[in-house]
Order: structure tokens, then sequence, then C-alpha cells
């Protein structure tokens, strides 16, 4: 039978601990997989995925990055809108994207270009959400690009609208 000394018992433990404790600290820094259906894809050059080399998100993952709410009119509305989900920056964050632009690509492959910088200068936002409802394709989901317009007279041209792409399902940071 084997036995340990007292010191290397301990020795052991504490090794035992610490291979414990790093296992939760890496599996908590990863990014968790989907429960429910995919609503946006991130690839290109980001370093946190959850499928192969790009990251999926379902509409829990995207509400656990922050819900920041925009009360805007848009070009597109009638009426003034209340558009609800994750800053656009939280999303890059939460996958390590490294880059200045992202391409926008919309269910009916429609592509925009977007300045990263446009994510941290305003409180642009992924709207998964309009007037607290959970925006269906129908309704320009499941997410939409949304600037907060009336927060700056800038953002009323054509180059910001032509950014705010609706029916986004993928993000790629080239």
């Amino acid at each position: 039978m084997f036995c340990l000394r007292p010191l290397q018992r301990k020795a052991l433990c504490m090794l035992y601990s610490a291979a414990i404790w790093a296992a939760m600290v890496s599996s908590s820094s990863a990014l968790e997989l989907p429960t429910g259906p995919v609503v946006l894809t991130v690839s290109g050059n980001i370093s946190t995925t959850n499928q192969d080399e790009h990251a999926e998100f379902d509409q829990a993952m995207l509400a656990e990055l922050g819900t920041h709410t925009t009360v805007t009119e848009t070009p597109w509305h009638d009426k003034t809108m209340t558009f609800s989900g994750p800053l656009a920056r939280s999303v890059l964050e939460a996958v390590d994207a490294e880059g200045e632009r992202v391409i926008a690509i919309a269910l009916n492959d429609y592509e925009a270009e977007i300045p990263v910088a446009d994510f941290y200068e305003y409180d642009v936002i992924l709207a998964t959400h309009a007037n607290g409802e959970p925006m269906s394709v129908r309704e320009h989901g499941p997410v939409f690009v949304i600037y907060p317009f009336d927060s700056d007279a800038d953002l009323h041209k054509e180059t910001i609208y032509s950014r705010s792409v609706w029916q986004v399902n993928r993000l790629l940071v080239p």
C-alpha cells in the first residue's frame, strides 16, 4: 500500500486544488454554448469562440452582455421607437475582436461595413427588441444595428443609415 507523508499529502492537496481552480477560471472566461436558437454568429479576427473558429449567440447570451435602451426616430418607422439590446462594443469585447471595422451581414446577404470606432463614439446597439417585444424577421430582427439617431444630428446622414442593417445574423471582423 502506498502511503504519503503529511507534507507530501499537503503538497498534493494544494496541487490538486490549484488544478481545479485553474479549470474553473478558464471555463468561466470561455464563451458558453448557446442553448436556444442561434441569432448571431461572429467570425473573423476574434479570439474567443464557442464553435470552431466563430462565436454563436442566442437571445439569452446577448441579454447577458447587458441591455441598453435607445429611444429614437428612424427613417424606417412612422413613430419614435424604443430599441433594446446589447451595445455592439460589448459583443465585440465578448469575443475579443481585433480590427478597425465590422461587416454586418443580413439574412438576405446584404452587408455593410461599419467602423469599430462608431461603436465607441456612439452607443450603437444590436437591437433584439423594439418597443419591448422581441424583433421577428418580419419586424427587422433577429438583430438590427441601431444608432442613437436622436442624440446627434451628425447621425442623420445616408452613410449612417446604410450602416443600420436589419435582419442581421452575422458579424465579420476582417
